[in-house]
């Protein structure tokens, strides 16, 4: 890479279009920052690490608004980086998500007539791998098209080679330390993609269901028990009861009937339940559920599965056969038609599970599964938050996360699918079970089978910090950018990802931490605040509004309103705001470069500046050292707000248009603001450039003559202050301001000229009577000037002649009806707010409402009649 005092002359010319084409711009711009090396992290570099793995989007996915958000913070907190002078990798990179993708495959099959059992496992994974190849990874090129500084030289893919290695080792040495385990369980099955799925890959929703409330037993050896899943009764073992529910103490112990079928089943004590909610008595089902499988396993109880794979009933009898659903509905009407139905609910709304992938509903079911023991594991994990090694940010996070890790079961880490990382398990004709390391041979000769499962995909992204960077072999890049510096992700995944990355990192790397510090952004929503959602057509592809605004507007768009932790509201109109500052800061720099602004040469001492360049050099390195604060903090929206309003407000709207007198005058006092104007805008496009590097990158080369802002120095605080600039400068501003709302209240329009006399004696405001009239477009007070207004501001007096620019008695007419309508709310207002007995039963907020109308109609009142007086005089 080339160093920033060694750059080359720009490929741009200086001559800049008149308006900004980010289409023309963008890709031709991405790709020179590729074929030039800038994005890719040197191992052998003494330079100081800063580290960042992508959350590595699913092989299947495309660019939505949440990846959009977080790639653009990623990829601002690296270019910030790497311009402060740190060897900077951000390591790219895809998830190859087993179910979504098994499932992608299956639909492929399914159009062709074949299902995955037709071709068998050893054609159906090389038919996942030619898929991947062929359509997998187009959210890669997606976020090249936003401008991700990604090191593709480093992509890794959680299958490849290198990281399938990691999985195998990490998991021969949980199952050598007796951290793995194989047992039967209450998992999420789903029946549609045949599989158990985690806790996490659950989404609860309300469902309209039925609650039925069903009767065991006869006569006095009668319990009442309600269920929303009629069709598990078939699996029912126990009526559990609370010990000291008087109610039923007669009954624990004994066997009652379980109807339709000819089984009997006990009554047992059990403090899980609680006496107060229903009945009082739960029917418990060991083998579909996981509250029925702890009471089972506390009472002996047998475990009777009474569903198949995909949920159709296996018990035989009458209900054989069905599917779940269709049972629960034969079985209702069996044990009405035996008068067993004590009461229907319809619709009963309640929380059900589903498959996140295919919207099945989800089984609990018993399964023989393997496990990790979480224990050990979960507490080191706690501990590095504890002991802050890893800092949550924001700092109110750990409670969500502590309540999560402090509490955490057992991990079911199979899953039955053929895509993935098959369980590195053989078994052997004498029941043998051997783990194969990855450097080890399986066992060979007949009878010897693998393990047909696969792992969770959040097993091998579990290890993602590391696995990337070459682990388990001990390699320069393992040496050089491990642990890395910032996980940023949103908190919908701390649950599942993060916490795996801290358990794995602790477990395999001695005791390292993944990252120092987890950044955590909210959700992005539409601009009313609504959850994104298909179903509710409010779903943004992010490609056509870079398509249409260009990508810088996006990420703009998107790093506003990025407050730590916080969801993200964002609506078109918004990226149009942004598009609009991309072209205002086109706009401002062309004229610079006409009017010569550059960066050569020193910068002149400050008693050869004037106020307005010392004033707008104070604000810039304050805004530095702002800037700075804010990405330390992760602070991306007030970071984005800072800049925004110091390059629109600032240096823009005041100190170029204060500057336009000196720039046309010439001279040495414009070339001394000329060099300020390229010194400020030199920063400030550095400072802009990792949240909006097209634009910057293209205005920077043309202003510099350099080679590119991706390597181009950081900007820091020169500590310069001027208090007595800023506060001169204040002064001009307001008493343009005031001039500026006084022509507005007289209708005036902002082009308009007036004639106009100011009297700046004795005041900071003299040398820059110039500037004030050319902003406020006031001419030079000729022999017929006749003085209509006079404004006293800022200790100064600037008087105007208005005849023959206004219909004065239009406007005294309008004004005077403002009046009335003014002075009639402040009686209003008065007469609530001195009736005694509306004051006694008004709500505070109420009275309060009143109390500011009449503020307001006071200022109105002051603010109108001061207009009436300084209308002409007929």
């Amino acid at each position: 890479m080339t160093d920033i005092a060694q750059q080359q002359p720009a490929d741009s010319n200086p001559e800049l279009p008149t308006q900004y084409a980010p289409a023309e711009v963008e890709g031709k711009l991405y790709e020179r920052w590729v074929e030039r090396g800038y994005f890719e992290a040197d191992a052998k570099s003494d330079k100081p690490p800063f580290t960042i793995v992508i959350p590595p989007p699913n092989v299947t996915g495309a660019l939505h608004l949440g990846h959009a958000f977080q790639v653009t913070l990623m990829d601002a907190l690296t270019r910030r980086k790497r311009m402060q002078g740190y060897e900077t990798l951000w390591l790219p990179g895809m998830d190859h998500a087993g179910i979504a993708t098994q499932n992608k495959v299956e639909q492929q099959l399914a159009e062709e007539g074949k299902s995955r059992q037709d071709i068998g496992r050893e054609a159906f994974v090389e038919k996942t791998w030619q898929w991947k190849e062929e359509y997998g990874g187009r959210i890669l090129g997606q976020l090249r098209r936003l401008g991700a500084g990604l090191d593709w030289s480093r992509e890794r893919f959680t299958m490849d080679e290198g990281l399938s290695k990691a999985v195998q080792t990490i998991f021969k040495k949980l199952y050598d330390d007796e951290l793995i385990y194989r047992a039967e369980r209450i998992i999420n099955w789903c029946p549609r993609c045949l599989t158990a799925i985690s806790d996490i890959e659950v989404d609860y929703q309300d469902d309209d269901g039925e609650l039925v409330s069903l009767k065991y037993g006869e006569g006095d050896e009668t319990l009442v028990v309600a269920t929303t899943r009629v069709e598990t009764m078939l699996g029912d073992t126990a009526i559990a009861v609370h010990p000291d529910d008087a109610r039923y103490a007669h009954l624990i112990g004994k066997r009652i009937k379980l109807p339709l079928t000819d089984r009997t089943i006990p009554v047992v004590a059990d403090a899980h339940v609680d006496p107060e909610f229903g009945t009082g008595a739960v029917k418990v089902t060991p083998a579909h559920d996981p509250n029925d499988f702890a009471i089972g396993q506390r009472h002996g109880l047998e475990m009777i599965t009474v569903m198949d794979e995909r949920a159709i009933i296996t018990v035989p009898g009458p209900f054989q056969g069905l599917d779940r659903f269709e049972a629960r509905s034969a079985i209702v009407e069996a044990m009405r038609e035996q008068g067993r139905v004590v009461a229907e609910k319809r619709p009963y709304t309640h929380s059900v599970g589903h498959c996140s992938r295919c919207r099945t509903t989800v089984e609990p079911r018993l399964s023989l599964q393997w496990w990790v023991k979480v224990e050990t594991l979960a507490k080191a994990a706690g501990d590095t938050v504890r002991d802050g090694r890893v800092a949550l940010h924001p700092k109110e996070m750990e409670k969500r996360y502590f309540d999560w890790v402090d509490n955490l079961n057992d991990w079911c880490i199979s899953r039955q699918l053929w895509w993935g990382h098959r369980i590195p398990i053989w078994y052997g004709p004498e029941g043998q079970v051997v783990c194969v390391g990855p450097d080890e041979q399986p066992p060979t000769g007949e009878g010897w089978t693998q393990d047909e499962d696969v792992l969770d995909t959040w097993f091998s992204s579990g290890l993602w910090p590391f696995s990337t960077l070459g682990w388990p072999e001990q390699t320069p890049d393992l040496a050089k950018f491990y642990s890395t510096d910032v996980l940023l992700t949103g908190h919908d995944i701390i649950f599942f990802w993060v916490v795996r990355m801290m358990m794995f990192a602790q477990y395999a790397m001695d005791d390292q931490v993944p990252f120092k510090t987890v950044a955590f952004t909210g959700l992005v929503r539409d601009e009313n605040g609504k959850k994104m959602s298909k179903s509710f057509g409010n779903v943004v592809d992010p490609i056509d509004w870079m398509d249409a605004y260009g990508s810088d507007a996006v990420r703009f768009t998107l790093a506003n309103g990025a407050n730590p932790g916080a969801d993200v509201p964002i609506g078109e109109d918004w990226v149009k705001a942004s598009r609009n500052f991309a072209n205002k800061i086109w706009n401002a720099t062309r004229f610079a470069l006409m009017n010569g602004a550059t960066v050569e040469g020193e910068l002149p001492h400050a008693e050869q500046m004037s106020a307005n360049d010392r004033w707008i050099l104070s604000r810039l390195n304050a805004v530095v050292a702002e800037a700075d604060a804010y990405y330390d903090d992760f602070q991306f929206a007030k970071l984005a707000d800072t800049l925004y309003h110091f390059a629109w407000d600032e240096v823009f709207d005041w100190y170029v248009e204060l500057s336009k007198t000196t720039f046309f005058a010439g001279g040495e006092p414009a070339k001394v603001s000329a060099r300020v104007l390229g010194e400020v805008l030199d920063k400030l496009l550095r400072l802009l450039h990792p949240i909006v590097p097209f634009v910057t990158e293209t205005l920077w080369t043309s202003l510099t003559g350099k080679e590119s802002l991706v390597i181009a120095d950081w900007p820091v605080d020169s500590g310069f202050r001027d208090t007595a600039a800023e506060q001169e400068i204040a002064l001009v501003q307001q008493v343009i301001t005031e001039v500026r709302r006084f022509r507005s209240d007289q209708g005036l329009q902002p082009g308009q000229k007036v004639p106009a006399e100011l009297d700046l004696t004795g005041t900071a405001l003299a040398p820059h009577e110039a500037s004030i009239r050319q902003v406020l477009r006031l001419q030079p007070a000729g022999e017929d000037f006749h003085a209509t207004a006079s404004l006293p501001i800022a200790g100064c007096k600037v008087a105007l002649d208005l005849s023959g620019t206004i219909d004065v008695e239009a406007e005294r007419k309008r004004l005077t009806k403002d009046l009335g309508a003014a002075e009639k709310e402040k009686a209003d207002a008065n007469k609530k707010l001195g009736n005694e007995a509306f004051l006694a039963k008004a709500p505070d907020n109420v009275v309060d409402k009143i109390r500011a109308r009449l503020t307001k109609a006071d200022a109105d009142i002051e603010r109108i009649t001061a207009q009436i007086e300084g209308l002409p005089k007929a």
